[in-house]
């Protein structure tokens, strides 16, 4: 797997800073757990902002607080799952499908997705796109990020394949389209509504949430 598309330095720092909006945060980290590059960056981040708040001199906690703190933490891990990569799915998409397979809703013309979340923050959805079909042309409202889990697309942006990241914002207007072979499968991530230029995907775009 040779990894050509990665996410962008200051979408990077933004994730490791923990500021990221939820959904665009699972691609970053669905992402990461592919990219050797990307991981690497990514740990740069933490030890640069680790160093920067070791510099500023902080404030002592009680040794009392100091426990309760601790013990909330270590009973936090406990109760967390963890969660393993599955079959295409990278670790973090298994954990936003809580170890469960994706419910996939039909879309239309053989196209599926599995909403993971949608809120004010922005939505995330798992894509299953038919090989060699294209996607409607649309523009956006917001940022918009797409990585690929299976096969390939290819739109005005270039070829993506499996573990590319695709960033559109609102000056990008495409029109992807699945390579031949495999069913294409990609986890997107947006903050704001697709804008279809035809008619009946802007019809539809309210029952499909997109």
């Amino acid at each position: 797997m040779t990894i050509k598309h990665h996410i962008p330095d200051a979408l990077m720092l933004e994730y490791a800073s923990g500021r990221m909006a939820e959904p665009f945060a699972l691609v970053v980290a669905a992402h990461v757990s592919l990219c050797d590059e990307c991981r690497a960056r990514l740990t740069a981040h933490e030890v640069a902002g680790g160093a920067v708040m070791e510099a500023h001199e902080g404030s002592e906690l009680s040794g009392g607080l100091r426990d309760n703190v601790m013990s909330m933490l270590d009973d936090f891990v406990e109760d967390t799952p963890v969660y393993e990569r599955s079959s295409i799915f990278p670790a973090p998409v298994m954990e936003a499908l809580k170890g469960r397979p994706p419910t996939w809703k039909p879309l239309g013309r053989g196209v599926r997705q599995s909403i993971l979340s949608h809120g004010k923050s922005g939505s995330a959805r798992l894509l299953y796109i038919p090989p060699g079909l294209d996607m409607p042309d649309h523009s956006h409202g917001g940022l918009e990020l797409t990585l690929v889990l299976q096969g390939a697309f290819s739109d005005e942006g270039g070829r993506f394949g499996v573990g590319d990241v695709e960033v559109a914002d609102d000056d990008v207007e495409h029109k992807p389209v699945a390579a031949k072979g495999e069913a294409c499968i990609c986890l997107a991530a947006t903050d704001a509504a697709l804008k279809f230029n035809a008619f009946i995907p802007k019809l539809f775009q309210p029952i499909f949430r997109i």
